[in-house]
């Protein structure tokens, strides 16, 4: 018995001299810190509910760098939250500590017993005992250990990256300190990056993204209390809990502190603010049945207008995947990490240059050569420098060891170092209207020696050859100078807009004999190229001599300017006298209300082609409004405007009716235009539009692709049957949606879709702008990232319950413009 007792103590006391040793982790809550009682290496707390679990972790499976943080503990992502260490890894797991200090302050320390991060409360009563508390929302606090709703220090204070809800984002009016989030560095290193959040500084109620704290690149705009938005986030209209969202905001100026604040309606939704790696700042919600975040929202919107996203010495080029590239004589400086879209190391050089200009070394092979890179945007931060011609600025750049590029356009500016913020703007016509060429240094290594003999040996023989060569000139090249000339001079100053003459068009429409269509102002003929005949071309011919105008110059100003798969492309133009014509790429299906409206069975869209639609002309719409550099309200959003290729993929089309509106304007006084039937009330009544307006147009058309009808019908009583109201009256009565559905299509149709593109087209149409959707939330809606509520019946529709003619002006009766 003896023996026995001794053979089951052994291991009995080798457990409690372990716990002796090392704390005794024993604890009397899993989610809380004592004194005396640390989180050691390999340990672990979860709050209450086992939402949150405090502990030690590595973002790269790397053994040198260990962290201390939160990160969510039911959801299979495990994102990381909030980094206590984030500057200062550990590199010893087994050794380090998250305790309680003598002085209440919670410490972390590393295997030396050194301080690594600390709460570093100064004004803790030696008297008090303390403790550290995990929360079920994900805030870390110390706290008085014999009344811990008395809280000393919160990791809500000293956000990381994220956002949680119930968090506040603002600033001291006091001390003038502001609160931000500021990304990892990289997806696996969490040491702060260059991008970060933040309520403005200066004192307004505008948050901002900035880059180095210096460089702001996108602001929300300020805080309305009347519509309980920040005026540059519209999306805010519908994220509340009256449309639907389990969220609730608050903008809070009073006392000593100005802050921004969001709860989480509904405890099963899991969502948070981010600021990303790559400079975006989004907000997320966990899909559990997708196993995902869904992104809601993010801004900005383009890529490109993230300031120096592509990294030092990176190119970034919008609308392009990879949005990030190198420049000749560089590469890649983290693959791997370009690899997974975060381009912000950005970019090394193949060889490093020579100091001085003039020295000589057999690695490089002479001096530094300078590469010219056209069509791009000026990176940041050149200095001026006096000099006379383009030679004189190269040699100022020759002449200074540090000195990376230069650029001369009548004026010289120079480069140290780095290039931050170079974009490439080939492609996008003169939408930026920043264009211009660098001249980049480069090692004389980049420049092959080989090609230099080539050309010297190419140049000799051509010399050689040069009677043989004129001769040969004469016979065959001048006739096809002949036929060519006019194709030669087509290029002119609207970027890559081709100027026809008017010969050219005639041979290409054969003398305008094959007409596709007609408009109230234009006539529209099937023409084919001289060069590209396999290609056919629409050629839109402008009748009228001021209206004519009127739309040549909004056409090429708008599309002429802009690239998107659903927008249509023009080609190029001829103008002189009172001739306009207008070169496009020829759209095989025609026009929208043909396959909708037509008579015969076999024009109509199945409903699966009809979503598509749906979401290509969202799609062109939100590039239109929100990621050129002037905003587009096209203005006559309807299905005639609307054209389908051969694989019935949508382009928006018709910009003669458009409105450029800058980027410091929110709404812009126009004339009233467009088309009865699509009109948003604000164009009739005389006040100034947005963008909005052509999302009520949008949602007209919306409606009317499900129905396969036009929105207003006579009926035999004399009664209008106006579509639109029916629709949102079976939304929000719960009636059957399917029995509204064009006839043709309604078995093949998807419930969920209907019911999901019905809802969104009814927010579309409210009367008040500011409870409209943008077209980019429209996207999301329809490609099923997003959820809508059942909107509100528009008071216009209730009014035609009982139709009668002048509740009809609006819809029906108001001329096109």
């Amino acid at each position: 018995m003896v023996a026995n007792c001794g053979q089951v103590s052994s291991p009995v006391l080798v457990l409690l001299a372990f716990l002796f040793l090392h704390g005794a982790p024993l604890r009397a809550a899993d989610d809380t810190i004592f004194d005396g009682q640390p989180l050691y290496g390999g340990q672990s707390l979860v709050s209450k509910r086992g939402k949150f679990e405090l502990g030690f972790f590595q973002p790269d499976n790397s053994s040198q760098r260990w962290y201390v943080g939160i990160r969510y503990n039911q959801i299979s992502a495990r994102d990381i939250v909030w980094v206590a260490n984030r500057e200062a890894p550990i590199a010893n797991l087994e050794s380090s500590q998250l305790s309680i200090a003598r002085d209440g302050n919670m410490v972390l320390l590393d295997h030396r017993n050194s301080p690594i991060w600390s709460t570093n409360v100064t004004t803790i009563a030696s008297s008090v005992p303390t403790v550290g508390v995990i929360l079920d929302t994900g805030n870390l606090v110390l706290a008085e250990a014999s009344n811990t709703s008395v809280v000393l220090w919160q990791s809500f204070d000293h956000f990381t990256d994220t956002w949680l809800p119930g968090g506040k984002l603002g600033r001291n009016k006091l001390t003038g300190e502001v609160d931000r989030l500021v990304a990892w560095r990289g997806y696996k290193d969490p040491s702060p990056s260059m991008f970060s959040l933040e309520l403005d500084p200066r004192g307004t109620s505008q948050y901002l993204l900035n880059w180095n704290s210096s460089e702001q690149y996108w602001t929300s705009g300020n805080w309305s209390a009347a519509d309980h938005i920040f005026t540059d986030v519209p999306e805010m209209t519908l994220a509340d809990p009256s449309h639907g969202f389990p969220y609730t905001f608050s903008y809070v100026d009073a006392g000593n502190e100005s802050y921004f604040a969001y709860h989480v309606e509904d405890d099963a939704v899991v969502a948070h603010f981010r600021m990303d790696v790559a400079g975006q700042v989004k907000f997320l919600m966990w899909v559990e049945g997708a196993g995902e975040w869904q992104q809601f929202w993010s801004q900005p919107k383009a890529q490109c207008d993230i300031y120096a996203m592509c990294g030092p010495s990176g190119v970034g080029t919008e609308n392009a995947l990879p949005s990030c590239s190198c420049p000749r004589g560089f590469r890649r400086r983290r693959p791997l990490e370009w690899a997974q879209g975060d381009y912000t190391s950005g970019c090394a050089r193949n060889a490093a240059l020579q100091c001085g200009g003039g020295a000589r070394d057999d690695v490089n092979g002479g001096e530094d050569r300078f590469y010219a890179m056209a069509d791009v945007r000026l990176p940041s931060d050149g200095q001026s420098v006096v000099a006379a011609s383009a030679g004189d600025c190269e040699r100022a750049c020759v002449g200074s060891c540090s000195c990376t590029a230069y650029s001369y356009n009548g004026s010289c500016s120079v480069w140290q170092g780095d290039l931050i913020n170079l974009r490439d703007t080939s492609g996008m016509g003169t939408a930026t209207g920043v264009g211009g060429t660098i001249w980049i240094r480069l090692a004389a290594s980049e420049f092959s020696s080989a090609g230099r003999d080539r050309g010297r040996r190419l140049f000799v023989g051509l010399v050689a050859a040069g009677f043989a060569a004129a001769v040969t000139i004469i016979i065959v090249l001048v006739p096809i100078i002949v036929v060519t000339r006019r194709r030669t001079s087509r290029r002119v100053v609207e970027g890559s807009l081709v100027a026809f003459t008017y010969r050219d068009l005639q041979l290409a429409t054969k003398n305008f004999s094959e007409k596709l269509g007609a408009g109230a102002f234009s006539s529209v003929f099937k023409g084919s190229l001289a060069d590209d005949a396999a290609r056919p071309v629409a050629v839109k011919k402008l009748e009228g001599h001021l209206q004519g105008e009127k739309q040549f110059r909004a056409e090429v100003s708008t599309i002429g300017k802009v690239q998107h798969v659903n927008l249509i492309r023009l080609i190029g133009f001829y103008s002189e006298g009172t001739r306009r014509l207008l070169v496009y790429e020829h759209m095989s299906n025609g026009s929208l209300d043909r396959h909708l409206f037509g008579a015969t069975s076999s024009s109509h869209l199945s409903w699966e082609a009809r979503y598509q639609v749906a979401l290509g002309i969202a799609r062109g719409l939100d590039y239109l409004h929100g990621s050129c550099r002037d905003c587009i309200i096209h203005c006559d959003i309807k299905p005639e405007n609307i054209l389908l290729d051969g694989a019935l993929a949508p382009k928006v089309a018709d910009f003669g009716l458009a409105k450029l509106m800058g980027r410091d304007s929110s709404r812009v006084l126009t004339t009233v235009r467009g088309t009865a039937g699509y009109l948003a009330p604000e164009w009739v009544a005389g006040t100034a539009v947005t963008a909005k307006a052509d999302v009520f147009s949008y949602g007209m058309v919306l409606f009317e692709l499900v129905s396969g009808r036009r929105n207003a019908r006579q009926r035999p009583d004399g009664t209008v049957d106006f579509f639109p109201s029916t629709a949102a009256g079976l939304l929000v009565g719960g009636g059957d949606l399917m029995g509204a559905v064009d006839g043709r299509i309604r078995g093949d149709a998807d419930v969920a879709e209907v019911e999901r593109a019905c809802r969104i087209a009814c927010w579309c149409v409210q009367d008040d702008e500011r409870a409209r959707p943008s077209m980019g939330t429209v996207v999301q809606v329809l490609e099923g990232l997003l959820e809508v509520s059942v909107p509100p019946i528009p008071t216009s529709f209730k009014m035609l319950a009982n139709p009668s003619k002048k509740h009809l002006d609006f819809f029906t009766c108001l001329p096109s413009a």
